[in-house]
């Protein structure tokens, strides 16, 4: 979920910032979750929303998609707040901090709520802050017309307080505009960005000039070492190291950098992950205690992970390979055993109200990298079968282990995924069919069985297409038709023959594509 809790249970993470620095060579990759509503209609809704506030406010128009891009792959969240309460798809910031959306509604005259939920008023927003930094940095109307005089103002527009991290940001937003972007937006619209060759003045965040180097990990040496503030972590510990938590930033790599060098955010990671890259950063040192796990924080090590949880375009595969690499690194150190009850997920962690990573993350593909137990076996959790049992009060095995899984991860509370399905279990059971308006009857049959599995971002997938977008959908298919659809992640004939079955019995359109209107009818349990 895009909202995370309060200090002592651990927050967000401000979502303000970029991926990538200027010499990174991975391509942007499009967004997968739906966006706010756009105001104006029209499958280029956004594109013209983009357009039309460029112009108004004289902020090149690709500059703009690339920051809004760099802050959330142009997902507005439903118009949800991040815990850094920012809105929208360029982050419109609320919070004692930090009021870009305060400043927003003065320049535009826009009211708060509209700037908050609606995405072309959002990117109006954003345009006239950065236009608004731009005269405050005396940037004159040919100075305005290029993008490369821009650098100053973009490195003030991602909030960070000291000189690397605004950088770090900028040079994100820099290396979008010279890659070029593609993204999916509401509709079924794609927004682009093509590339172009970037000289960014860099002015005072030049190196020599005022623009730091982080330091080398003390800990993992691949890493570099930037700490959190003193008062979002604890010296010392009270209890050994035993587990590696698993977190999803809901923000990004810059942005949560900064976030846990704010002394008012309480909340910190040990490390962070890159998502283009796999680049880590170390923050918290691994003999202190980081506030980012509740009940886990005094024998855990965080790792959080660029992101969003119902957005897959975040994980990479550089991303999974490199986190892999340092939860290797630190099982061996320190003696925790490579396994999914010693790696997990901050949705695993008792006492925990959170549902990162979700059900976009492949820890089967994790603890392979891993070399540990992966969720094909072991101590791991199996959620590929060939066939879906009915599961109700008292029964028990894999598949209810499975069930309760789903169901944390979707932030329905079964307990502990012990394979026994006991009263807490019904109830989450009964809470998750009446949200998906399915009959809140407690029993695990096909409907509830083909909602459970398919449930995550709607991502389009067609023949050719691979991962764990992917892999979900072959599990709800199994379920949906009763019939095994392997699970292993390669969209081929077979998967797309099954999903034309699929569609034509449920009076879709078979054209054996998984658009919008077909994950909708999975996770209606139909």
């Amino acid at each position: 979920m895009y909202r995370r809790s309060t200090p002592g249970r651990r927050t967000a993470l401000s979502a303000l910032a970029g991926l990538v620095t200027a010499a990174l060579v991975a391509t942007a990759q499009p967004a997968g979750a739906a966006p706010a509503p756009v105001g104006p209609a029209g499958r280029d809704a956004m594109s013209r929303a983009f357009a039309r506030a460029a112009a108004e406010f004289d902020v090149p128009r690709d500059l703009l998609v690339a920051v809004g891009y760099g802050e959330t792959h142009l997902d507005g969240h439903r118009g949800e707040p991040s815990q850094a309460n920012g809105y929208g798809v360029m982050h419109l910031v609320s919070n004692p901090t930090r009021r870009t959306l305060e400043k927003a509604a003065e320049l535009t005259g826009e009211p708060a709520a509209e700037l908050r939920e609606d995405t072309a008023a959002n990117i109006r927003g954003g345009a006239a802050v950065l236009r608004s930094y731009a005269d405050g940095l005396g940037l004159d109307a040919s100075e305005r017309r290029g993008v490369d005089e821009w650098y100053p103002v973009v490195a003030r527009y991602g909030g960070a307080a000291d000189t690397a991290t605004a950088r770090l940001y900028a040079d994100a937003v820099y290396t979008f505009l010279a890659q070029g972007i593609t993204a999916n937006a509401a509709g079924g619209e794609r927004v682009t960005v093509r590339p172009r060759a970037v000289a960014p003045e860099r002015g005072r965040y030049a190196a020599g000039a005022g623009g730091q180097r982080a330091a080398l990990s003390p800990d993992y040496p691949p890493a570099a070492w930037v700490p959190a503030n003193a008062a979002n972590y604890a010296v010392g510990r009270s209890a050994s190291i035993s587990t590696v938590v698993v977190h999803v930033t809901q923000g990004s790599y810059a942005g949560t950098i900064s976030w846990f060098q704010n002394p008012s955010s309480q909340v910190s990671s040990h490390y962070v992950v890159r998502s283009s890259d796999g680049a880590i950063t170390q923050m918290v040192r691994d003999s202190n205690t980081a506030y980012h796990a509740r009940s886990a924080n005094a024998s855990s090590l965080g790792i959080e992970h660029e992101g969003f949880v119902a957005d897959p375009s975040w994980f990479t595969d550089a991303m999974y390979r490199s986190s892999a690499a340092l939860t290797k690194y630190l099982c061996e150190r320190y003696g925790i055993p490579k396994d999914r009850a010693h790696i997990v997920g901050h949705v695993e962690v008792p006492g925990n109200d959170h549902t990162d990573p979700g059900p976009n993350w492949n820890w089967n593909y994790y603890m392979q990298l891993v070399g540990g137990s992966s969720g094909g076996g072991g101590g791991g959790v199996q959620l590929s079968f060939p066939s879906y049992n009915t599961l109700r009060s008292g029964s028990t095995g894999a598949q209810v282990t499975a069930a309760q899984t789903l169901l944390n991860q979707q932030g329905y509370d079964a307990g502990t995924a012990d394979g026994v399905f006991g009263t807490r279990t019904a109830n989450a059971v009964a809470s998750f069919q009446s949200a998906r308006g399915l009959s809140s009857d407690g029993v695990v049959g096909a409907r509830t069985w083909t909602a459970l599995l398919s449930a995550g971002s709607a991502t389009v997938v067609r023949e050719g297409s691979t991962g764990a977008a992917v892999e979900r959908l072959q599990r709800a298919l199994t379920a949906a038709l009763g019939r095994t659809v392997s699970a292993d992640g390669q969209f081929g004939s077979g998967t797309a023959q099954a999903v034309r079955d699929y569609q034509s019995s449920r009076g879709l359109t078979a054209d054996g594509i998984v658009g919008a209107a077909t994950w909708s009818a999975l996770q209606a349990g139909r």
